[in-house]
């Protein structure tokens, strides 16, 4: 039984021709057609820190459900006092988070999520990672989506919390890591924590969309995984969707 998972950094759904078009960046895992997707800067950073992608139209557009972490952020409109004129227009804004730190994780409607949970990272700047326990046809499946360190100085203790916090799961289970690892090199020297168990899929540059030259996007495969296919999804829509294109792998277990 195969298994296709994805990766793409929606760039809080802002294409390269600037404008926020979050039904674009549906439209393009459509193209995918993945089972499992990992999104980076899913959610806005600031104000409302609601969803890129709205959670409507994910359920609008009927294929995939996002995983719930219950947890949000601190948003400008918390300090804000309940005034009787204003309320009415705070209610109608969308405060509604996809993920943490911009993380979320959809997975196809129907699938059985055994766990779930929102992980913090050591870091100079707001990151952190998400993970989820997954019941698929082929069987039981952790992923991780996550999205490292710009500045490079914390990377290596990213990836090491990662792999203790998978370490330290009761259950043990076949793992896939995905995310934007903001490392231009072809083998970071912050991923080798995952030596050993991992092995990292040959997808490609993806980023920048409109000239791909690093290979920032990246899936980390558990070596109980075959990976039969993988690549970066370089179609019309996703050169305009955002600046990273996705990178996509299909596994065989």
């Amino acid at each position: 039984m195969t298994l296709t998972v994805a990766s793409f950094n929606i760039r809080k759904a802002i294409g390269t021709d600037r404008k926020r078009r979050p039904e674009r960046v549906l439209s393009v895992l459509e193209e995918i057609g993945a089972d499992i997707i990992a999104l980076q800067e899913a959610d806005k950073r600031v104000g409302t820190r609601g969803a890129a992608v709205p959670h409507e139209l994910i359920d609008d557009h009927g294929h995939w459900q996002p995983v719930d972490f219950d947890v949000s952020h601190g948003k400008l409109l918390d300090i804000l006092p309940d005034h009787p004129v204003t309320a009415p227009m705070m209610g109608r804004l969308n405060t509604r988070n996809l993920g943490w730190h911009g993380n979320a994780i959809l997975v196809r409607k129907g699938t059985r999520i055994l766990d779930a949970e929102a992980l913090d990272l050591p870091t100079l700047e707001p990151r952190g990672a998400v993970m989820v326990e997954l019941e698929v046809d082929s069987g039981p499946v952790r992923i991780i989506g996550m999205h490292l360190d710009l500045s490079g100085l914390y990377r290596k203790k990213q990836v090491d919390r990662i792999v203790a916090h998978i370490e330290a799961r009761h259950a043990h289970m076949p793992t896939i890591v995905m995310g934007d690892s903001n490392d231009w090199r072809p083998d970071p020297p912050c991923f080798s924590a995952f030596s050993g168990r991992f092995r990292l899929a040959d997808c490609g540059p993806s980023f920048h969309s409109r000239k791909p030259m690093a290979a920032l996007d990246r899936i980390i495969v558990d070596k109980a995984f075959e990976i039969e296919r993988s690549g970066v999804h370089r179609s019309a829509a996703a050169r305009k969707a955002s600046d990273h294109l996705p990178v996509w792998a299909r596994l065989k277990r």
